[in-house]
């Protein structure tokens, strides 16, 4: 089995999730503790206790995602003795890519939540409110997508924001332009283009505020090499160094999350096992429509952790 550790992004929160884990274990315990202190918030108990609409604010949903990973990959390394360094590569999807950072190293648990507080508050202030849209496109290819965006643009700013899997394509821009490009991909023939139910158009230009307001407060944060690769949304390849890290960290918030493209290149690279570490188990099933070359797990409780870590090591 060669390992990767991915982490999820936004819409894997759900209330009480990490409750169990930090009941069960001290070294994740610590790690919501830590986050609620360096944000001065209590975070944790918003995961924990809800109500959902105050989790899912995109300031509260990103620190409180990566949160939930860490404590993963810490009572893993803790109390299973598995440590990051056995995985080939770590990646993430969107905000999942600060999960990676600090999974790695490369970034403290301290530095990923504070700029997640800030990327979350940043990127809902940079489009008011009703302005922006974003929308799936299901069964659409990318060809098909460039099209309708392309018609869309327009009246707009639109582009691709996310290509997750096979058939599942996101776009995200000016809201006029994003329903004209529904519209075209309809017209084209395809039969479902959903709006988003998300308070702004991430991953677009549109998002250039935060992605300038990400530039300074990266500027001042420390970046390690990390002890694993980082397969990041904005290259669908390999990265280990700092600089490169930190520039692709800006270039995330307006650009295209190469998710499916990542997921195939870490197959290209002899992964055969993905660990979703962290809230739910989106990417492991987005993971079983893109390739049939590598297994996905979803680890999120103490019994996954445990199951895990036997088959790891050999004795499942």
């Amino acid at each position: 089995m060669t390992l990767a550790f991915i982490f999820p992004g936004q819409g894997s929160q759900a209330v009480g999730m990490g409750k169990a884990l930090a009941e069960s274990f001290a070294s994740a315990r610590e790690v919501f503790e830590r986050v609620d202190a360096a944000l001065g918030q209590n975070l944790s108990q918003i995961m924990w206790d809800g109500p959902i609409e105050t989790l899912t604010l995109t300031e509260n949903a990103q620190p409180a995602l990566m949160a939930s990973s860490i404590a993963v990959m810490r009572a893993l390394e803790v109390e299973f003795g598995v440590d990051v360094s056995a995985a080939k590569f770590v990646a993430g999807h969107s905000l999942g890519e600060y999960s990676a950072l600090a999974a790695a190293g490369a970034l403290s648990l301290e530095d990923a939540a504070k700029l997640l507080k800030l990327r979350g508050q940043s990127m809902q202030k940079a489009v008011p409110v009703g302005e922006g849209a974003m929308a799936a496109l299901l069964g659409a290819d990318e060809d098909l997508a460039l099209r309708a965006v392309a018609a869309g643009s327009a009246h707009g700013a639109v582009q691709i924001a996310n290509d997750n899997a096979p058939g599942q394509i996101v776009i995200s821009g000016a809201k006029a332009a994003v329903e004209a490009a529904m519209e075209a991909a309809k017209a084209e023939g395809l039969k479902k283009a959903i709006p988003l139910p998300v308070s702004a158009p991430f991953h677009c230009a549109l998002m250039q505020p935060a992605a300038d307001a990400m530039a300074e407060a990266l500027a001042n944060t420390t970046i390690n090499a990390p002890k694993v690769p980082v397969v990041t949304n904005v290259s669908a390849a390999s990265v280990s160094d700092p600089e490169a890290i930190r520039q692709q960290l800006v270039e995330q918030v307006t650009g295209k999350v190469r998710w499916r493209e990542s997921v195939l290149w870490m197959v290209d690279q002899g992964i055969t096992q993905l660990a979703e570490a962290g809230a739910g188990k989106v990417l492991t099933t987005m993971l079983k429509r893109t390739t049939e070359g590598a297994k996905g797990v979803a680890l999120n409780e103490a019994a996954d952790l445990e199951s895990f870590a036997k088959t790891l090591k050999g004795e499942a």
